[in-house]
């Protein structure tokens, strides 16, 4: 592995504009574009780059300082599902090219991270994947993302400490800097029992440290607060991100709707940043127009001397849907998307 300290995008360009703005879904939004449920995104880095291009110009143009690959769901175990488990590198590469050409022109620093979700296998014990077999699957896909200029792996939607660490340990051995985040959606913690607090701690023995952490995903605005509360108490000078769901989703028909306003997304953004939050974006169902209006709120914004708490955060943007969180004053939701960059 190596010892000597990576590239460091985010603290360079954070020291320059304070508090930045990452980009928001990529699952809802190609779905208004025409991709059909159960079709992989990432096959359209090859088959639709046009549209590709089109989801990142539309969140550069919304103000993102940070644009995610569409990657998601890139590893081998993934892409198996759609018999492209042999294109690992290929779709990678291609998916950290296109958001770099859209990066490129913007007339502004943007940053291109690569989008790295999880295997959706379980690991031994519980599973079948060891744990040198989930780093390889990781290793490759970074390859790829690395090959296409990502700048940073964005590991993101977890729920296991050992896949965490797993996902770390390849961006370390590709030479990636990296981020993490979890979602924690089950009574406080991620499906695997990791809490928010707990969450800077994962790696700690690694040679490489993150370039930030913290939580992504779960179920709206309200929760990720909480577990941002959580992350930032646990450990202050932490670069901690939040990308929350814009709202709850909602079946209209056979079509999932989610019931976030562009003004509760910006409501959202000021109580992160007063939270500590230092990268705020969207996930799942966040649109152009959310993200353009919680660019607004960001650039506008003045952060007070006092943090929320948890009765400001319910009073301003909505109660918190995990009721055993909400007794105990733990920030979480309740079922995440299983795309997560939805």
């Amino acid at each position: 592995m190596q010892s000597q300290p990576l590239a460091n995008p985010i603290d360079a360009l954070l020291a320059e504009r304070g508090v930045l703005l990452a980009d928001g879904a990529t699952g809802t939004n190609l779905f208004a574009m025409g991709l059909e449920s159960g079709e992989a995104p990432e096959l359209w880095n090859e088959h639709a780059p046009e549209k590709i291009e089109a989801l990142h110009q539309g969140f550069v143009d919304a103000g993102a300082d940070i644009i995610l690959t569409n990657s998601f769901g890139g590893t081998r175990h993934r892409l198996k599902l759609h018999n492209a488990q042999d294109r690992v590198h290929e779709l990678n590469r291609k998916a950290a090219e296109i958001a770099c050409r859209i990066a490129k022109k913007a007339g502004r620093r943007i940053i291109v991270a690569g989008s790295v979700g999880p295997t959706g296998e379980l690991l031994v014990p519980l599973g079948a994947l060891t744990y040198e077999e989930a780093v390889d699957a990781f290793t490759e896909q970074m390859e790829g993302l690395k090959a296409g200029g990502a700048e940073v792996a964005w590991i993101e939607t977890m729920s296991a400490p050992d896949e965490i660490r797993a996902a770390a340990e390849a961006a370390i051995r590709v030479g990636l800097p990296y981020t993490y985040t979890g979602s924690f959606d089950t009574a406080g913690r991620t499906m695997m029992g990791l809490a928010p607090k707990d969450i800077h701690t994962v790696v700690d023995d690694l040679p490489q440290a993150p370039l930030a952490v913290g939580a992504n995903c779960g179920v709206g605005a309200p929760d990720i607060l909480a577990s941002l509360l959580d992350m930032t108490e646990a450990r202050p000078d932490a670069t901690v991100v939040v990308k929350g769901n814009c709202g709850i989703p909602e079946f209209r028909g056979t079509e999932v709707h989610y019931s976030g306003t562009p003004e509760l997304m910006s409501e959202y953004v000021r109580l992160a940043v007063d939270g500590g939050a230092k990268i705020i974006g969207g996930c799942c169902g966040t649109s152009f127009e959310h993200l353009a209006a919680m660019r607004t709120a960001l650039d506008g914004h003045r952060k007070p001397a006092n943090r929320p708490g948890i009765e400001e955060i319910v009073a301003r943007v909505g109660p918190l849907r995990n009721k055993a969180a909400s007794e105990s004053g733990a920030g979480t939701g309740t079922r995440r998307s299983r795309r997560g960059r939805g």
